[in-house]
């Protein structure tokens, strides 16, 4: 199983990277919005995680390529600090499957994960 993890804080990257790959998970690792979106065009990740405010590339912008119609389906959750509604509604509008407020307990991370990955591998 590949997630990709789009997140502009190199530690919080760094921890969340740990833990996904203490659990199994083939994981990758990207700073940016731009990077993250040349990634899941290459490597064809299972799910992604995605902050919002990252450079070059919001997270919005990673979810609507995503969610493209005719797109393979990959659930995203969507990690933000920010707890404006507008912002999260126009995630799920966009198609975000999960939100997560920051900060947040990497357990907590954990479950959603395996609740989505385990969704997707039932399809």
């Amino acid at each position: 199983m590949k997630i990709l993890v789009a997140e502009d804080e190199p530690m919080l990257l760094k921890t969340i990277e740990l833990k996904l790959k203490k659990e199994g998970y083939d994981v990758i690792a990207t700073g940016d919005g731009r990077d993250a979106i040349a990634r899941i065009e290459k490597d064809d990740p299972d799910l992604v995680i995605s902050d919002i405010m990252m450079p070059y590339a919001s997270g919005l912008e990673v979810v609507s390529l995503v969610k493209q119609p005719g797109r393979k389906t990959i659930p995203i959750i969507i990690l933000s600090a920010m707890e404006q509604e507008k912002v999260v509604m126009e995630a799920f509008e966009l198609g975000a499957d999960d939100y997560i407020t920051k900060p947040f307990s990497l357990n907590e991370l954990s479950i959603r994960v395996k609740r989505l990955v385990g969704k997707t591998a039932s399809k």
